[in-house]
């Protein structure tokens, strides 16, 4: 586990209040995203430095 990933408990009380709609973002790939905007505002970077 890399310092910018959620551990599996602190993600399954986060998952619930996030928005999976029709046209958003893929379920799959939604803590990845998530993961990205926690770490961009972790090390205050720029958005286009987003991994």
């Amino acid at each position: 586990m890399t310092r910018r990933q959620l551990t599996d408990g602190q993600w399954k009380l986060i998952e619930p209040f996030l928005p999976i709609g029709e046209y958003g973002p893929y379920p799959e790939r939604l803590r990845e995203q998530f993961e990205g905007v926690i770490w961009r505002f972790r090390t205050s970077s720029q958005w286009r430095e987003m991994p």
